[in-house]
């Protein structure tokens, strides 16, 4: 199992190793060829980025069970597949801005993200593992009051900062053998569920995303939220665990005028 990070070297974004303590240094594409270069730096301390910067950041809705419950919609049979811009990434500790405007209902949502290490088109469930990098932490942040009234989500799920994610790539998890996914907001537990409760697994999604559209290295797909969610307010600090990969740490503070 490897683990890998992006964060703001002397010369900008900057992919490492995460051993330990201490993240060794990347040259080339970590999704192609890469090698270390030797040098090292303590992860505490560093200005951490999300894992990766993806063309397309992909999401499905109501893929746990108890969550379409939770909101009264019938289990889908097919993935509800949405999108989430790429402007609305934010990194591990980065401050999730509470909108000025438009909304006065925020939620947090705890996913397991696949990060998609090579193109993909027209992939089976069986082939998808050699197409998946690896996979991080994600909250897909909502705005749940402009949800419902129009069934439209890329704004609900779009505001700049609602799509944290980190802190690292972990690879060489199993989210079919059960990986335990939490959230926590001011350090009291409000999700707990596993991945073995998925409707549609990480493979099936790469499977069925590739049969419409070419997923390229670095592409993210949020794999949807388990029951538990609920409003945050600025002051409020959100976290996000999942088993096997780490814990996605971000505060919520008002945006600024």
């Amino acid at each position: 199992m490897a683990k890998f990070i992006r964060f703001l070297g002397p010369d900008g974004p900057t992919y490492g190793r995460v051993e330990d303590d201490v993240v060794y240094t990347l040259s080339g594409d970590l999704f192609g060829w890469w090698e270390e270069t030797g040098e090292g730096f303590l992860l505490d301390g560093l200005k951490l980025l999300p894992p990766c910067s993806p063309g397309k950041m992909l999401a499905v809705g109501f893929n746990y069970r108890d969550h379409a419950e939770e909101f009264h919609t019938p289990i889908p049979t097919d993935p509800n597949i949405f999108l989430k811009p790429p402007s609305c990434l934010a990194a591990h500790g980065q401050k999730v801005l509470y909108p000025r405007a438009l909304t006065r209902q925020v939620e947090y949502e705890a996913e397991l993200v696949v990060v998609i290490g090579r193109h993909a088109r027209h992939v089976t469930p069986e082939q998808a593992p050699d197409y998946i990098l690896g996979y991080t932490v994600g909250n897909d942040v909502t705005a749940r009051d402009l949800q419902s009234p129009t069934g439209q989500w890329a704004l609900c799920k779009g505001f700049d900062t609602f799509g944290p994610t980190g802190p690292c790539i972990v690879t060489d998890v199993d989210p079919r053998a059960g990986l335990e996914i939490e959230s926590f907001v001011n350090g009291e537990r409000k999700q707990h569920s596993n991945t073995r409760n998925l409707i549609f697994d990480p493979f099936h999604l790469v499977s069925y995303l590739s049969q419409a559209l070419t997923l390229e290295p670095g592409d993210v797909i949020f794999t949807g939220t388990p029951s538990g969610v609920s409003p945050v307010h600025p002051g409020d600090v959100m976290e996000m665990r999942i088993q096997g990969i780490g814990s996605l740490i971000n505060p919520v503070a008002a945006e600024p005028l």
